[in-house]
């Protein structure tokens, strides 16, 4: 049986999921389970939690706890998986430096964990981190598959695919919620008849395609996308429109708690959460993986200064990655005994990939997955040594990504916006050199828009500064 590692095992709800999941696969059940973390009190509670829905399994996997450092390179030692969810530097300090400081300057984001100043000096403080983790790998598995689930993720997927030999391929959400969500939102519903073709970056990939029974989609779509972003679109009563955007799956009461407010908000203003997509849609003729949110800080368009109506116009929330975290701190604060205190606690498999990637390498029976991979020709109009997000076969020769061809020209062109400033990151973190981080925010789509060159230097120069201590030291 194959052995897991999964670091920054603190992630405790992420873990349940990961690693629950690999609990509930008969491949992988009785798989030896490392969980490493430099955080005694989370990776204890998380082992705690690992445990419980071990033995209410059969106890069938070995699970094993590596703290710290020094006991790195144990936890990796013949793994044949490493999963990676670290967050380098946490909310506090880092993320708070990270919206702080910029917000000095003027500029303001919604997550900062993918592209803008926010992700480019995520990326500068977790590259070396992952670099670390590789040359370990290299020594003790270096035969593993490296499955990284954090952001920015085509930032430190490209620098492991290019900076080191391992194995790697990243994994999103976006992919697969891509087509339910924008379904159920417009009151088509969705009913897993749909075929979709999905590519571009991660974040930002395109659906290219979206068909049922062989009838196009995208019309109908496109008609109430329009009717939606207006105000005009009849959801129907709460009742109705929570059961079709719950998907029939069992949600926390708190979850129907805010889709209760959101409801309410379209139905008084005319405004949801998803209105920076549907332009986007509108305007380049293709509908976005990822959420609005996250699209408002990687295009010029949305949060600026000389037109602020647009924040409330399409509902951009400012400063929503700091809220978030705020309250999922206090969430875990009141309910996290739930988890890690629960004798009876079980689980059942969710959606993520990393299960269904581990179950199809060991056992050859093919899956397929929207993955984080070197382009190397499979998209033919972005850049060759970009990290882009493409349909992968998976069985037991690996990840085998699929060959796409052009992008709608307008589509690349975005992406490529993008790519500029991931390219540049992973050159900065690969050379140390200050001079190619500011010319990797310097061409960040929304804060070229917002800032001079000048203030670019200095709010970078002040964010060297305040990270001082959680990256290497740039000239």
């Amino acid at each position: 049986m194959p052995k897991i590692t999964f670091m920054g095992a603190g992630s405790t709800v992420f873990a349940k999921n990961v690693l629950g999941d690999s609990m509930m696969t008969p491949a992988l059940a009785e798989s030896t389970i490392a969980l490493y973390d430099i955080d005694a009190v989370r990776l204890k509670e998380s082992a705690a939690m690992l445990e419980a829905i071990n033995r209410n399994n059969g106890s069938k996997a070995c699970i094993k706890t590596y703290l710290g450092t020094e006991n790195r390179k144990e936890a990796l030692r013949g793994a044949n998986y490493v999963v990676n969810a670290i967050q380098v530097g946490g909310y506090d300090p880092c993320t708070i430096t990270d919206f702080e400081i910029p917000k000095k300057y003027g500029l303001r984001q919604t997550i900062a964990d993918t592209l803008g100043v926010g992700g480019v000096f995520r990326a500068l403080r977790t590259i070396p981190v992952m670099l670390d983790f590789a040359r370990d790998m290299e020594e003790v598995c270096p035969d593993a598959w490296f499955l990284n689930y954090t952001n920015p993720m085509a930032m430190l997927t490209g620098a492991m695919l290019r900076l080191t030999g391992i194995k790697t391929v990243g994994l999103c959400h976006s992919v697969q919620v891509c087509v339910p969500t924008l379904l159920n939102e417009l009151g088509i519903g969705y009913t897993g008849t749909e075929k979709w073709k999905i590519a571009g970056i991660n974040h930002q990939a395109w659906l290219l395609e979206c068909t049922k029974d062989g009838v196009d989609l995208y019309p109908e779509i496109k008609r109430r996308a329009l009717l939606l972003n207006a105000g005009k679109l009849d959801i129907g009563t709460f009742d109705e429109w929570y059961a079709q955007m719950s998907d029939g799956e069992p949600r926390p009461g708190e979850w129907k708690e805010r889709m209760k407010e959101a409801y309410d908000l379209y139905q008084q203003k005319g405004v949801h959460g998803d209105m920076v997509r549907l332009e986007l849609m509108r305007r380049f003729g293709y509908y976005i993986t990822e959420s609005s949110e996250h699209n408002a800080e990687y295009t010029p368009y949305f949060i600026k200064r000389n037109y602020p109506e647009l924040i409330d116009r399409l509902n951009i929330p400012l400063d929503e990655y700091p809220r978030r975290c705020i309250h999922q701190i206090e969430e875990w604060k009141a309910r996290g005994h739930e988890l890690t205190k629960n004798p009876t606690l079980t689980h059942e498999r969710t959606r993520e990939y990393a299960s269904y990637i581990m179950e199809a390498m060991e056992t050859n029976v093919p899956t397929q997955i929207g993955g984080n991979v070197l382009n190397h020709g499979l998209i033919t109009n972005l850049p060759q040594n970009a990290c882009v997000e493409v349909p992968c076969l998976v069985d037991r020769n690996g990840v085998q990504p699929t060959f796409v061809g052009d992008l709608p020209e307008q589509c690349a062109a975005l992406n490529r916006t993008n790519i500029n400033v991931q390219l540049l990151t992973i050159e900065a973190a690969r050379t140390l050199k200050k001079e190619t981080v500011y010319q990797a925010v310097m061409m960040d789509p929304h804060t070229c828009a917002e800032l001079s060159i000048d203030d670019i230097v200095a709010m970078c120069d002040e964010l060297f500064e305040a990270h001082r201590g959680w990256m290497p030291e740039y000239h």
